[in-house]
């Protein structure tokens, strides 16, 4: 029997856990809207052409490519990558990079706003049992998304590091994902760390790795705990086509065989 689980977030209007500018905005049309539409359409078409008078109904979204669950590509973080070359866009990337084998680790036991390195990732890994291959698709479990929907998702769970990313691109990895609003740690926190050391080398440190090896990473995912093992299930995570875009929505799935 085949199972598939939902790992993306509904899109909904006017929920806190983005920044302000950033939070999607969603106009609805209802059908008595629609039947006025149509009449545009149709000249000469009245209300009592149509069932019980109503039209369609359509919706209009003001939204950033990064809103909702999305997958970010190579030009979200550089210009260029891997040594140079001009970084993939997200009409550009492979979709054999899309649709793989699942890797699922759990780093739910990290604070909010921790790094998790590359020698965690790999004891995770060990824990499991399982050795990484290339197009594996790697997915970051934090738990931040029991906060979805609130203020508080912005500060919600641990985040992946420079070296904990180049430990998984070098390994042939390329798409990753994370159930927490950033792949790196929460910007609140690498704010706080800047304030006080003024290292600019904490700032998107794990973003930024993908200057060195390019690689595309989901964000704000859901239901990872509903995969219900670390390995031995498909992810599928097909981004929408934007023309020289840095990010592309996406519904990610799991595809259980049981």
């Amino acid at each position: 029997m085949r199972r598939i689980v939902d790992l993306s977030i509904t899109m909904e209007a006017g929920l806190p856990s983005d920044p302000p500018g950033m939070i999607p905005e969603i106009k609805y049309h209802d059908h008595e809207e629609g039947a006025k539409q149509m009449q545009s359409f149709f000249p000469g078409l009245e209300s009592r052409h149509l069932p019980k008078g109503l039209g369609w109904a359509t919706e209009t979204l003001t939204l950033g490519t990064h809103s909702g669950t999305h997958l970010d590509a190579p030009y979200h973080y550089h210009p260029t990558q891997d040594g140079g070359k001009k970084a993939l866009t997200i009409d550009e990337i492979p979709l054999e990079w899309c649709f793989s084998d699942g890797v699922l680790l759990d780093f739910r036991h990290k604070k909010d706003g921790e790094g998790i390195t590359a020698a965690e990732v790999e004891e995770a890994l060990k824990e499991i049992k399982y050795d990484l291959k290339p197009l594996d698709i790697v997915l970051i479990q934090t738990g931040a998304d029991s906060a979805w929907g609130t203020p508080e998702y912005l500060f919600k769970g641990a985040g992946m590091t420079r070296e904990s990313t180049l430990y998984l691109t070098a390994r042939g990895v390329r798409v990753v994902g994370i159930d927490a609003w950033s792949w790196d740690r929460p910007l609140p926190f690498i704010a706080e760390e800047f304030k006080k050391t003024m290292d600019p080398k904490v700032i998107w440190a794990a973003h930024f790795s993908g200057i060195d090896v390019g690689y595309c990473h989901m964000e704000k995912m859901a239901n990872l705990s509903s995969i219900g093992r670390p390995f031995g299930f498909r992810v599928c995570c097909f981004p929408i086509k934007i023309k020289g875009a840095s990010a592309g929505w996406c519904r990610p799935v799991a595809i259980i065989e049981e």
